[in-house]
């Protein structure tokens, strides 16, 4: 992208301050739900710069040092941080995949607490997406999944204990990775 993604501006959106607001602080809205009560953000690359720019609880920020081995390492770097017991589950909010809303993330919530499944995950057209909701039940077979697999070989591992959420929303499936992809989701930036 040629700067972090979670710096990227969320078009439309405005932090109370006024100013436009960034994927992250979208995400961190969209989050804001009772049923969620302790918050991490993972860092890696560019944290300091994203520090500097983002108000953010200094409790909820984890630096990931080993960044470069991807979403795994923040996953259990985020699961690391929680006090032992204290979760039901963990919502998995990449940067890259901001465009959900407020409604997704309560019927995604409302899904895995009614459902009893260990796994719950918004489709799009039959097609799986983000955020996902993986039950602490699995915090151990998270902290040890391959590497080269990541969270997916979990999911994989327990395909019938998957409560999948529909939504008309294809921002669950869309992942911006690069300039071209930011600029067909946001092409007034």
């Amino acid at each position: 992208m040629g700067r972090p993604k979670a710096l990227l501006a969320f078009p439309g959106r405005t932090t109370p301050e006024g100013r436009p607001c960034t994927l992250l602080e979208h995400l961190l809205a969209v989050v804001r739900h009772p049923q969620i009560g302790i918050r991490r953000v993972v860092l890696g690359a560019h944290a300091e710069e994203i520090r500097r720019q983002v108000l953010l609880d200094p409790e909820c920020v984890v630096i990931n040092h080993e960044w470069q081995r991807g979403q795994l390492a923040s996953i259990q770097v985020a699961l690391g941080s929680l006090p032992v017991g204290a979760t039901d589950g963990l919502l998995l909010c990449p940067v890259d995949h901001p465009m959900i809303s407020s409604e997704l993330v309560d019927a995604l919530i409302t899904a895995f607490y009614c459902s009893g499944k260990l796994i719950a995950i918004p489709t799009y057209h039959g097609q799986r997406g983000h955020p996902v909701i993986f039950s602490s039940k699995l915090y151990g077979a998270l902290l040890t999944a391959p590497p080269e697999l990541g969270a997916r070989a979990v999911v994989w591992e327990h395909a019938d204990q998957i409560v999948e959420v529909p939504t008309d929303q294809e921002g669950v499936v869309l992942n911006i990775n690069d300039p071209e992809t930011y600029q067909q989701l946001f092409p007034k930036t």
